[in-house]
């Protein structure tokens, strides 16, 4: 049986392009449109106009990485549907914070659970959980940065060797 690698062609580049320009086009695009809108407030949180649905997508696809859509499809191959239960858990989950702990922020004004935390116990709960926050964000971002450039040099004749 022959061993086949493979490498992108002109259409992958291009359909790789399009992708990569209609993302930044996108970015680009309300930068310009919003840019009289330069309050913080309106940054993070929209200027609290925004319907439930942009906000569910917008926080869908925060917490979905290159390592979820590679990783999701192999999990379900290699033990079946039980993958589905992360589904069901998480749906629960989301309807749970919009029902406990949202309006409690809404309420207060505050815009991270780390406020909340200075407010309901002390600066130093906020400063600790920040701090494990940073850390484990940088652990992970190792990971989602090497993961997919794995699966890219797989499509290219570029190789990325050890040393």
């Amino acid at each position: 049986m022959e061993h086949i690698v493979g490498n992108f062609q002109v259409g992958d580049y291009v359909v790789f392009a399009f992708l990569f320009v209609v993302s930044s086009g996108i970015g680009v695009f309300f930068a310009i449109k919003e840019r009289k809108k330069a309050s913080s407030k309106d940054f993070l949180v929209g200027g609290r106009q925004m319907s439930c649905g942009p906000v569910a997508l917008s926080l869908t696809a925060s917490f979905m990485s290159a390592v979820t859509v590679i990783g999701a499809p192999s999990d379900v191959y290699r033990y079946g549907a039980s993958y589905v239960i992360f589904g069901v858990a998480y749906t629960f989950v989301v309807f749970l914070t919009a029902e406990l702990f949202l309006p409690v922020f809404y309420r207060s004004g505050i815009t991270s659970t780390y406020e909340y935390l200075e407010l309901r116990f002390c600066k130093l709960v906020r400063v600790a959980a920040t701090l494990i926050y940073i850390i484990q964000t940088i652990l992970y971002t190792g990971v989602v940065v090497y993961a997919p450039a794995l699966a890219l040099n797989q499509g290219q004749s570029a190789f990325i060797t050890k040393k």
